[in-house]
């Protein structure tokens, strides 16, 4: 059975939800930050005969997200998305939206497929000393968005300072970053923080600073920072080769995230 989720479930959502909180980046985020009862948003449950919730689908706005830990209504979630003619994205888990993807109605004009990994420990992450590594503060966001706008693979990427002081001013995100040479050249940040985990995203070496492993710096410093307040952390990344970097600070494969829009 699937129905709409109320406060009176949150127990239930937050007990399933909780078992995987890299997975659940975002539904948790977005629980936090709105509940069950507004106009944008609606989580419904799907229940199994005797009463135990076994998948969850949010609805944000026109963003569809599932999950589930075994088996689930997929027939069931299809048919609710399939009521909402406007809707524009579903993402998740591809063990997931696979199951959903066969009863949509609607085609997608694109689908696209990221590894996904995540790191809930510390135990692989370097002693080195990292002193040189500085937590960004609201001055120096002016920089730090002038390196995010200059790095080619970010390139078309919503960068701004407004953006930036705002997520760190609600607590969903933080940056780190090295200077050379008196000039900000390496970074790495979170987003979409919540208490339970938080995903990492912008790192980046100015073209010119390369190779003198100022990105592994800023990421190992952020992660123990996160890990430290009992978060786990969890990235996309689409190029194996780019995922070197994450594998050797200890972040593990966990499957791949699908985007659809439509």
């Amino acid at each position: 059975m699937i129905r709409v989720l109320t406060q009176v479930d949150d127990e239930q959502c937050q007990k399933l939800i909780q078992e995987q909180p890299a997975e659940n980046l975002f539904i948790i985020g977005d629980i936090e930050a709105f509940g069950y009862e507004q106009e944008f948003q609606t989580i419904w449950g799907d229940f199994d005969e005797k009463g135990n919730l076994r998948g969850i689908l949010l609805k944000y706005r026109e963003n569809f997200i599932p999950y589930s830990s075994g088996e689930f209504d997929a027939e069931g979630f299809a048919d609710i998305m399939n009521e909402y003619e406007d809707f524009k994205i579903l993402s998740g888990l591809k063990e997931l939206t696979s199951k959903i993807e066969p009863f949509l109605t609607r085609e997608f004009h694109s689908r696209r497929q990221m590894y996904y990994a995540k790191l809930d420990n510390t135990d692989s992450l370097s002693n080195e000393d990292l002193t040189q590594i500085k937590k960004t503060t609201i001055e120096d966001l002016p920089k730090l968005v002038d390196l995010l706008n200059n790095i080619p693979e970010f390139s078309g990427g919503n960068f701004s300072v407004e953006n930036k002081r705002h997520g760190m001013e609600k607590g969903v995100s933080r940056s780190y970053f090295i200077k050379d040479g008196g000039i900000l050249v390496s970074s790495a940040s979170t987003t979409a923080e919540n208490t339970k985990s938080a995903m990492i995203v912008g790192v980046c070496t100015h073209p010119g600073h390369k190779k003198k492993g100022y990105a592994t710096g800023c990421m190992t410093k952020l992660c123990r920072d996160v890990l430290e307040e009992g978060k786990e952390l969890c990235l996309f990344y689409d190029n194996p080769e780019a995922g070197k970097i994450y594998k050797n600070i200890g972040f593990e494969d966990i499957g791949y995230w699908m985007m659809y829009k439509f």
